[in-house]
């Protein structure tokens, strides 16, 4: 009983988070000079440091970084630039993948 319990209970977690995250805008952008983990970071840390971020996730293979933006928070294309340039990269594209 006590793990059928836990289990729903996580279930409950998961679906709840899911539903949160749904209000999040979800941006893509390809970014011209990621070749390493630490230009990874790099990229990361900028665009974490914008307001109202919530996540970044960077592929290097593929040079994409996505950027979760929280709950009624918008990113722009000047934003990311700015970020992206001052990490030491070029902006190739920008575009919200999700609303």
């Amino acid at each position: 009983m006590k793990m059928m319990r836990k289990i729903l209970t996580g279930v409950g977690i998961l679906l709840m988070l899911s539903i949160a995250q749904a209000d999040e805008a979800v941006y893509t952008i390809q970014v011209d000079g990621l070749s390493c983990p630490f230009c990874a970071y790099g990229i990361e840390k900028q665009l974490s440091a914008i307001d109202g971020v919530d996540s970044v996730v960077v592929d290097i293979s593929k040079g994409l970084v996505n950027v979760t933006m929280q709950q009624d928070r918008l990113f722009n294309k000047k934003q990311a630039q700015q970020a992206v340039t001052d990490a030491g990269f070029t902006l190739r594209s920008f575009k919200q993948i999700k609303e």
